[in-house]
């Protein structure tokens, strides 16, 4: 018994995508209905869903439409198994370690907001007008000698100029 299949919208609500997207994943050649009913509409079944959800994959590791197009292209283009999968351990390689970049990125940043939120806890008490004199000599003990990164800028010097359209 052949598996169950599916109009545009089923496909579309199962996957949480619009008709529209689906459309242009047919568009771009990254996804065909395997069939129709004989008054033409498409029908879907379980591979095009797992197709699908492999292309949103895909998008959220940062892939965009025409990059995954070029990927299927080029295994489609390959002579061998281990000529086409050897592409893609390159490709996903590389993307693997983009992310390692990233992820160290943002955990350099996530050090950077909590020290300067703890920093920050010792403006809490501080009656003191803000002014680069007053921050910059301030001696709470709730504060560390130096003030981290993302908070310096804030304070650099006396003569730093205000944005435009502060207040003086």
């Amino acid at each position: 018994m052949p598996p169950p299949r599916m109009k545009i919208g089923e496909l579309a609500r199962k996957t949480g995508k619009t008709p529209r997207a689906l459309h242009l994943y047919e568009e771009m050649g990254l996804l065909q209905p395997p069939s129709r009913t004989e008054g033409g509409f498409r029908l879907y079944g379980p591979d095009e869903v797992a197709r699908v959800y492999w292309i949103c994959k895909l998008q959220d590791m940062g892939f965009s439409l025409p990059q995954i197009q070029s990927l299927l292209a080029t295994v489609h283009a390959s002579e061998t198994a281990p000529e086409a999968m050897t592409s893609v351990r390159e490709l996903f390689r590389a993307k693997l370690d983009e992310t390692r970049a990233q992820v160290m990125r943002l955990l350099q940043l996530e050090r950077d907001l909590s020290e300067s939120l703890a920093y920050l806890e010792g403006c809490r008490v501080c009656r003191e007008p803000a002014t680069p004199e007053v921050c910059n000599t301030c001696t709470s003990e709730r504060r560390s000698d130096t003030p981290p990164s993302l908070v310096v800028g804030i304070h650099l010097s006396s003569h730093a100029r205000k944005p435009e359209g502060a207040t003086p």
